[in-house]
C-alpha cells in the first residue's frame, strides 16, 4: 500500500472531522468527541497547520495527526512543548503502520520547526516503539489523573528535555 503524508488542506476538515469520529467509534477509553477537539484546535493560537497532517492512500484520506502548543510549568519557568492529540486512523487501514507514519512524519516536521518534546496520553505498549518514555521520568505531571503508564514523553533533540519539569498545562480548547 503506497501511503503519501502530507500538511491536511482547509478543505478537507469535514473528511478529517469523519475519519477521527470513525476511527474513534469503538475506542473504550474515548470519550467519542476527539474531531470536536481538532475542529476547536483548528481555531486556537496553539494551532500549527504543518502539524495536522494526513495519510493518504489511492486518493483517500485514511489518517490523520494533530501536534499542538502547550507549556509545562514548575515553579521558576514555563516551557514550550507540543501534545500529540490525536492520532486517528480508519478503521480498516488499522495495523498496516500508517498511525507510525503519521507518528514518525509529525517528529521530524516538529524538530524542524524548533519544538524539543512531545507530550501524549496514549496506549503504553504501543508509543514507545517510536521513543516516547514515561513522563514521571521527567517529573512531568499531568493536572488530571491519568495512570503513568500512559502519560508519555519523547526528546525530539538530544536533551531536550533536559532540566524541564511541571505540570502540562493544556490550551481551554482541550477542555470539553
Amino acid at each position: 500500500m503506497n501511503i503519501t503524508i502530507r500538511q491536511e488542506r482547509k478543505g478537507e476538515h469535514e473528511t478529517v472531522f469523519n475519519l477521527i469520529a470513525k476511527a474513534f467509534e469503538t475506542e473504550q477509553k474515548s470519550n467519542h468527541k476527539e474531531q470536536y477537539l481538532v475542529e476547536r484546535l483548528r481555531s486556537s493560537a496553539e494551532y500549527i497547520p504543518e502539524l495536522s497532517l494526513v495519510a493518504e492512500s489511492s486518493g483517500k484520506i485514511v489518517g490523520h495527526i494533530l501536534l499542538t502548543k502547550i507549556k509545562i510549568r514548575n515553579k521558576q519557568d514555563v516551557f514550550v512543548s507540543l501534545a500529540l492529540a490525536p492520532l486517528s486512523v480508519l478503521p480498516e487501514y488499522q495495523r498496516k503502520g500508517i498511525g507510525g507514519k503519521l507518528i514518525i512524519a509529525s517528529h521530524k516536521i516538529a524538530k524542524e520547526l524548533g519544538y524539543k518534546s512531545i507530550v501524549l496520553i496514549g496506549h503504553e505498549k504501543y508509543y514507545p516503539r517510536f521513543g516516547y518514555q514515561r513522563a514521571d521520568k521527567y517529573e512531568i505531571k499531568l493536572p488530571f489523573d491519568v495512570p503513568k503508564g500512559n502519560c508519555m514523553v519523547i526528546e525530539l533533540t538530544k536533551n531536550g528535555l533536559k532540566r524541564i519539569s511541571g505540570m502540562v498545562e493544556y490550551p481551554k480548547e482541550f477542555k470539553d
